[in-house]
């Protein structure tokens, strides 16, 4: 107060501070909102008005704090002006955002009544789907309202989080509209080729007609895959900073958050999946007046799907994990600075990496296996019916309808079973969160077993074999005890509680190589159990099926197939509450990253760190579950296949025999496509990273201060090289992927060559798959197990050894490993659309 005083009785001190607020002011445009509050608090009492901001990151480094106070250090961190050149929001949206409310409300309400009028017209069971998928949208409406009232923390995170959200959705946007012209395409090519395929008389359409259909769908899969994906990247960079904040106060809120924010995003998922299906089915049903062929119309929605999730996941895989090789690369192993350090120049484009490669892309991916398992198994149910000649065949082909719609009210259930603490402001001891996911995944489990038998009894009770239901109900439960020990032995095999992991982590203290050795050897002995288990599960569920009474008219049992589809959707019956725990794994690890950016206090990092190894773990897990899905679905497509040749040919297509030459050589092209995808995709990233890398030392050389906090990096030059490459690196596997069967097919003429590459690229692709998930995943959690302070802790040799078996493994389990997972359904889909044209 004295010095205050003193400067006050000073008028010509009193006009020059005056002249300097006021030239201070008119420098800066754009002043930082707030009042500041710091030392210099004469300023603020003299005229109170908003200040520039003078730091960014309120942390507790001297060094920051030096730079900070002698001004060398920027103003703010540069967002991406040119990735944000127009709004991100898809153009639906915006239009719907510039409604009238009044007039929104009406379309809506015309909307729904449309919807259940159709339903109604169709079948009640199509009535209880449609309830169940509104109510499930309703619910992920709460959920986005209860994380979006959580706050956003002090200025620094939220500054963060915009940086991230604005490269995830300019991104996003360029990706998608690369696709959607390549899709645009793709329908024409489609609807010639209907145009001059055999007319599909068994459903009694014309060619225009069915060419019409198979395009529509085929938008309709694209659209609502990409719309799937969208809603995956929306939630996570709104929830990824309340989940850093909330951890400030507690390590259960920040799960809770997590979980609730991967819940909106899963029911959305699923919902739209069912949904889908379930319309289209309804609307042929009621105005084109066909019935058991209604399936195989479908197909083209399926393969949409399919087309867009493979572009999706080979963009975002290529984007996220070029951009965490080269930040880990050049700043964890050759300058020694923590992960997410805001030093690093690659770090803003690895955290929109996450969002844009795991949430967006596990997004489209979950949802077109869901629409091609719905899809296929209607298919099978269907023709099933037609030979047992049952009078009612709905009951069987809408049966995937009804179990994913179930799907969508126990993963809520078990969504809603993971509860904060009732006093948010003690910290307490920390939970393990795998124990607490574990958990909510033991109450869907527990209610999937139930509702599975009750929906067997509702819809498959036939009076020719009155004991039918309990067989299907019995094959359910295969899939679903499949499911959880998918699960079991991912996390095995990944997660660093268990000896393989810790094995792995023991052989980076003798070096680089044998950690590389190790971690392959641990992959490829991965694939042993989860090949034993799928084995057993088709067969045990193939024989149960076969055995349920149900026979054609020349007495031949007939439920087989059927059997192996009601497996698959038993494995599928927790998929929203999978792909939760999936989402949680991104999410966590971007908050990680803004803690770490932000210079929280050590006790925060540690929470986030917690959340992040849990989420390495989910991601795992989630990843062998759609492997396993993945496979019993691909045996589903292929029987479709099948039966779709039958019903064109008119002659029976039960068997496809790999001694004839030109059949044998078609299973070595599918073999060698996936060998050669996964080396492309893998290629991708290796170059992609090469452009960071180099771009990240340049920095580092032409501004040392970058290290010093005197001069700060720019994070939007390595946004915008990683955005390009990925964009242009995805293009060459996926036309690979896409031009394959067709190419196969004209030279060597065949539907039976075609089922042969089919069927051999599902068998390599399961096992590549399976390798490169298990030991990306092993060889990241060894790393994390070495940070805990094990083998010599961060920066040892062993650290660094980790290190380089973590870069090796990023192209593994995110890029060409997730990918392999929609190649082999959407070659399973596009033959399903190309069918005829193989004949």
């Amino acid at each position: 107060k004295v010095k205050v005083e003193r400067k006050r009785r000073d008028p010509s001190v009193d006009e020059k501070r005056r002249e300097e607020k006021s030239s201070l002011v008119s420098f800066h445009s754009v002043p930082f909102h707030g009042r500041g509050g710091r030392k210099n608090w004469i300023r603020v009492m003299l005229k109170p008005q908003p200040k520039p901001k003078k730091k960014e990151f309120r942390g507790k480094k001297a060094m920051m704090d030096d730079a900070m106070e002698t001004g060398t250090y920027q103003d703010r961190p540069r967002t991406f002006p040119d990735m944000r050149t127009k709004p991100t929001i898809p153009l639906i949206f915006r239009i719907l955002m510039r409604m009238n409310v009044r007039l929104l409300f009406v379309l809506v309400f015309l909307g729904f009544g449309a919807i259940f009028y159709i339903g109604a017209s169709t079948s009640p069971i199509i009535l209880f789907v449609f309830s169940i998928c509104i109510l499930s949208f309703l619910i992920s409406i709460y959920l986005t309202n209860w994380v979006l009232a959580k706050d956003e923390g002090p200025p620094e995170m939220i500054q963060i989080s915009d940086a991230i959200r604005d490269g995830a959705e300019g991104f996003f946007k360029t990706q998608y509209g690369s696709i959607s012209k390549m899709a645009l395409l793709l329908a024409f090519v489609i609807f010639a080729i209907y145009m001059f395929r055999p007319q599909q008389e068994s459903s009694g359409l014309g060619r225009l007609t069915s060419a019409s259909i198979t395009v529509f769908s085929f938008l309709l899969g694209a659209v609502c895959s990409g719309m799937a994906g969208y809603v995956g990247m929306w939630v996570s960079v709104r929830a990824n900073v309340r989940v850093s904040s909330a951890a400030r106060r507690s390590a259960r809120e920040a799960l809770q958050i997590a979980v609730r924010a991967g819940g909106f995003s899963a029911l959305v998922v699923v919902g739209m999946a069912v949904l889908g299906v379930a319309i289209l089915y309804a609307t042929f049903y009621v105005w084109l007046g066909v019935d058991s062929p209604v399936p195989l119309l479908l197909v083209g929605y399926g393969f949409g799907a399919s087309f867009v999730a493979l572009f999706a996941q080979l963009g975002g895989g290529i984007y996220t994990k070029a951009a965490d090789v080269g930040a880990d690369l050049v700043g964890k192993v050759e300058q020694g600075i923590p992960e997410d350090d805001p030093r690093n120049p690659a770090v803003i484009a690895d955290l929109v990496g996450d969002n844009v490669g795991d949430c967006a892309a596990r997004g489209a991916d979950l949802f077109e296996s869901i629409a091609a398992e719905i899809i296929s198994a209607m298919i099978l149910g269907g023709t099933m019916a037609q030979r047992c000649k049952i009078e009612d065949p709905s009951g069987f082909i809408l049966f995937p309808l009804v179990i994913h719609s179930f799907d969508l009210v126990i993963s809520s259930v078990g969504i809603f079973s993971i509860r904060g603490t009732r006093d948010p402001g003690v910290i307490g001891v920390m939970e393990d969160p795998m124990m607490i996911l574990q958990k909510g995944y033991s109450v869907t489990i527990i209610l999937a077993v139930v509702t599975f038998g009750l929906s067997t009894r509702w819809m498959l009770y036939t009076e020719q074999a009155p004991s039918a239901w309990l067989n299907f109900a019995l094959c359910g439960l295969v899939g679903i005890m499949t499911a959880y020990i998918f699960v079991w032995i991912t996390q095995y095999y990944t997660d660093y509680k268990h000896e393989p992991v810790r094995k792995l982590a023991l052989s980076s203290s003798t070096g680089h190589g044998t950690n590389i050795i190790a971690g392959i050897s641990l992959g490829l002995e991965s694939t042993a159990l989860p090949v034993l288990v799928i084995s057993v599960s088709i067969v045990s569920a193939f024989w149960l099926g076969q055995t349920s009474g149900l026979v054609d008219e020349v007495g031949n049992p007939t439920g087989g197939l059927f059997g192996t589809a009601v497996a698959t959707m038993g494995m599928l019956s927790t998929a929203a509450y999978v792909l939760t725990m999936d989402m949680f794994g991104p999410i966590a690890d971007n908050a990680g990253g803004i803690v770490e950016m932000s210079q929280q206090p050590e006790s925060v990092r540690e929470i986030t760190d917690v959340l992040d190894a849990a989420g390495n773990t989910t991601k795992a897990t989630t990843k062998g579950f759609a492997i396993g899905s993945a496979a019993l679905a691909s045996f589903l497509l292929f029987s479709a296949y099948m039966d779709e040749v039958a019903s064109f040919a008119h002659t029976p297509f039960t068997q496809v025999d790999i001694a004839i030459p030109e059949v044998f050589v078609g299973g070595l092209l599918g073999s060698m496509l996936i060998f050669l995808f996964s080396a492309w995709a893998c290629a991708a990233v290796g170059r992609t990273a090469q452009e960071v890398v180099n771009e990240v030392r340049r920095q580092f050389t032409e501004r040392p201060g970058i290290m010093d906090f005197k001069d700060k990096p720019d994070y939007g030059r390595c946004v915008a090289i990683v955005a390009s490459a990925s964009l242009r690196e995805m293009i060459k596997p996926g036309a690979l992927a896409i031009i394959s069967p067709i190419f196969v097919a004209h030279p060597l003429l065949g539907a039976k060559v075609v089922a042969a590459m089919l069927m051999f690229a599902t068998v390599s692709g399961i096992l590549m798959a399976l390798f490169l998930n298990t030991a990306g995943g092993a060889w990241d959690n060894a790393k994390k197990y070495i940070e805990t302070g094990a083998l010599g802790g961060k920066g040892s040799d062993s650290h660094k050894a980790a290190i380089t078996g973590d870069t090796v493994g990023d192209p593994f389990k995110d890029t060409a490993g997730p990918s392999l997972h929609v190649l082999i359904k959407m070659l399973a889909t596009i033959t399903l659309v190309m069918a005829p044209v193989f004949l």
